[in-house]
């Protein structure tokens, strides 16, 4: 009979974040500005920790010096004990040494030199980050390993995306990291093992082995990682994609594992179990042509897509990686309507002067980019201004209309009026000017910033039918229009994806993305559902404007089915 691993000991409370629908409430890794100042934070604590330790050395050296002092009185004194106390000095200083001496070293052994130290820590521990927020920040390094067809070699190398690509051509300058060490891909594989992940799980064992050095620091010893390896790839054989290369790696593992620790119990038992699953399996599936795999091959795994609940993953997925999926190839015939113009709206009087640059990107739903709509200087006002007021961004749920966080949208954001700066009312006015909707039923000029591996899985901006509490509050109607500025450029990922048509949106610093939402019957356009792609290298800064039905009668007017 199989014996399962036991499940890791870890705290109560990091067990229930994985027993529900865990990181939605975390409040650091969901924006990457929040986390710049914990980078400053540690190189305070570093420099407390540098003077600690120069005084722990200090202090040593005082030991050692009083240590060779003593030791050397101490042996001269023990050729002729006797002899030695008629010199009266010699009395003296022994008297000496038990008066003053040793209680000098007494008290310089008791002295507590961590004192600043923990007093420094202490004051910044409520800052730290969570256990919510290394569950989510593990969580973020799967999601971009899955988004982007990442290996574990090398997210563990540091090389992530162009960075790949950049290793031969450093003069690009993508941000690099340090390597992962056995026990930190060790420690990402039992996260997943918690959330029965066995595929990742499986993933992240293979690379611990593959890494793993004896360390005298470490608890982390060889045997550990392969009975999680076996027990991974075993549950991964039982799934839907298993394959009997995942048996034979179980067997393996577990064999390996035997030779480390020949009286492992569990192993011992699961041996046998393999042995005779192995058996069953190779009456239906050809034997492999070696009687046994190294224990040094990695196995093959199959990523199970069956655990997912988005219908477009793969599309998705495939558009995140800059890959245009066949079926969405645009015609020459399509391809003739997307322009460049300079764009004045009709003669606005505002854009005569000022004109904008126009594009449209897409022609099935619309798509328009506004290239340069906003300044960097605008840009950088409204960033200060949001930065302070950063909130978890939330979703609206379906069944009460009510907004709350949710672990398929990682981001903060905040929300800045009109009143509040001139800046906004500016940009406000520009939406109005370009769009020729009115902003007074708009919502506010909302500002996110994406976390680590930050997204906002496929949506839809306005509500369907049977969302029937959405904007009731706001009494303005549905959304209507999506203005969308993007403020940062991304190293690498955050575009922004269209899974239905194909589309596909680069972050370009100070560029508007602008579409409808709705019909001129207004029904929604259903072709208008998009991502926010994981944010793979960099930080993500944008902000939009949704745009309501109220008001718009007579600046767009109606029609009676969608093709008006």
């Amino acid at each position: 009979m199989f014996v399962p691993r036991p499940m890791a000991v870890l705290p109560v409370g990091i067990m229930l974040l994985f027993l529900g629908q865990a990181s939605v409430d975390a409040e650091v890794f969901t924006a990457l500005c929040d986390m710049e100042y914990l980078v400053h934070m540690e190189k305070d604590l570093v420099e407390s920790l540098d003077q600690y330790i120069q005084q722990e050395e200090d202090k040593l050296n005082k030991i050692k010096t009083f240590q060779s002092r003593i030791k050397e009185v101490s042996q001269m004194a023990m050729e002729e004990p006797s002899t030695h106390l008629h010199h009266p000095v010699n009395a003296y200083l022994l008297v000496k040494r038990y008066t003053r001496d040793w209680p000098l070293l007494e008290a310089l052994v008791q002295e507590d030199t961590a004192e600043d130290f923990l007093y420094n820590l202490t004051k910044v521990k409520e800052s730290f980050p969570s256990d919510e927020d290394y569950m989510g920040a593990g969580k973020a390094l799967v999601r971009l390993q899955d988004t982007y067809d990442l290996s574990t070699q090398n997210i563990a190398k540091g090389m992530m995306g162009r960075e790949i690509a950049a290793a031969n051509r450093p003069e690009l300058g993508y941000t690099k990291s340090p390597e992962l060490s056995s026990e930190d891909c060790f420690e990402l594989g039992r996260l997943a093992y918690i959330d029965q992940d066995y595929y990742h799980c499986a993933l992240w064992m293979e690379e611990s082995m593959a890494r793993f050095q004896p360390d005298p620091t470490s608890d982390l010893t060889k045997d550990t990682i392969l009975d999680y390896l076996a027990y991974a790839s075993y549950q991964v054989w039982l799934g839907e994609y298993g394959t009997q290369n995942n048996i034979e790696r179980a067997y393996q593992a577990t064999k390996e594992l035997l030779r480390i620790n020949p009286e492992h119990t569990r192993a011992i038992n699961n041996m046998k179990f393999f042995e005779k699953e192995m058996e069953k399996s190779q009456n239906l599936v050809a034997p492999p042509k070696d009687e046994d795999v190294a224990s040094t091959e990695r196995g093959e795994y199959k990523r199970d897509l069956a655990r997912d609940y988005l219908p477009e993953r793969e599309i998705y997925e495939l558009l995140c990686q800059a890959e245009q999926p066949d079926m969405f190839n645009i015609t020459p015939s399509r391809a003739k309507h997307l322009k460049c113009r300079y764009f004045t709206n009709n003669n606005h009087p505002r854009l005569l002067l000022a004109p904008q640059k126009l594009e449209q990107v897409f022609d099935k739903p619309k798509m328009w980019i506004f290239h340069n709509i906003l300044t960097d200087p605008e840009m950088k006002v409204i960033k200060d201004l949001a930065q302070p007021r950063l909130r978890r961004s939330t979703a609206r749920n379906l069944i009460t209309g009510q907004y709350e966080p949710a672990f398929y949208r990682i981001s903060k954001s905040a929300w800045l009026q009109g009143w509040e700066h001139k800046v906004i009312r500016r940009v406000n006015q520009r939406v109005e000017d370009v769009t020729g909707l009115t902003m007074e039923t708009a919502e506010e000029l909302q500002v996110v910033n994406y976390g680590m591996g930050g997204h906002y899985e496929p949506h839809f901006d306005f509500a369907r039918k049977e969302e029937v509490n959405a904007f009731k509050s706001l009494g303005t109607g549905n959304r209507i229009a999506t203005m969308l500025f993007y403020m940062s450029d991304v190293e690498a990922g955050g575009a922004t994806v269209f899974p239905q048509v194909g589309a596909r949106l680069v972050p370009e610093k100070g560029a508007g993305a602008f579409w409808y939402n709705l019909f001129k019957n207004g029904e929604g356009d259903m072709l208008t559902r998009h991502a926010a792609c994981p944010v793979l290298v960099g930080s993500k800064w944008v902000s939009n404007k949704w745009i309501h039905e109220r008001g718009q009668e007579f600046r767009r007017k109606c029609g009676l089915s969608p093709e008006d």
